[in-house]
């Protein structure tokens, strides 16, 4: 074989690896998503481009406010936040959430004190079992919230979300680049 058809087979080679090792990782490892509404704002914002790691649940565990896709049917996905885990009992009340009877802080709410009525309520008064009819959230099944809680079509709508249907957890927003982030829990770093 000539020198050209020899390198020119060594470059070809060498693409189809890359194609196909670009090929697994998008299918097994992380994957890009586009948000869609507004249902996550303001800690996501319609037309974020955010990276969602596949692995991060298969390896490790499903955390409480973590931020994650998920498939509500063939053609749609959703991004919320997890707000329970199997076993838990939520309430909300007075714009506060309780876990186990435990009142669990959300700072990425913090940024809607400002600009809301202080007599209006965020999010409105709720236990789990008056949503599902269940006290506690059942095996493989979690709880999710939009961050804009007046604006989100979530669990207090179409109640839990199966493991099964998670995609992963939201890792990165990379784009617009000027709000890049990989720190979802609305806390100030220190």
């Amino acid at each position: 074989m000539s020198s050209l058809k020899q390198e020119a087979w060594e470059w070809a080679k060498a693409i189809i690896i890359g194609i196909l090792i670009i090929v697994v990782i998008r299918s097994l490892v992380v994957t890009n998503y586009s948000v869609s509404g507004q249902s996550m704002q303001p800690t996501l914002q319609s037309s974020d481009k955010v990276l969602v790691s596949k692995i991060s649940y298969t390896v490790g565990d499903i955390d409480r406010l973590d931020v994650l896709v998920f498939h509500t049917d063939e053609n749609e996905d959703y991004v919320k936040r997890i707000i329970g885990v199997p076993g838990d009992v939520i309430t909300y009340y007075n714009d506060n959430l309780f876990i186990n009877d435990k009142r669990v802080e959300e700072p990425f709410l913090q940024s809607y004190d400002a600009f809301d009525d202080p007599n209006e309520r965020l999010t409105e008064n709720f236990t789990l079992q008056t949503l599902t009819g269940r006290l506690r959230i059942p095996e493989d099944s979690y709880f999710v919230l939009g961050d804009n809680r007046r604006q989100s079509l979530d669990s207090r709508y179409f109640q839990f979300v199966k493991k099964d249907d998670i995609v992963g957890k939201v890792v990165a927003r990379y784009w617009p680049l000027e709000t890049a982030t990989i720190d979802f829990t609305g806390k100030n770093p220190e």
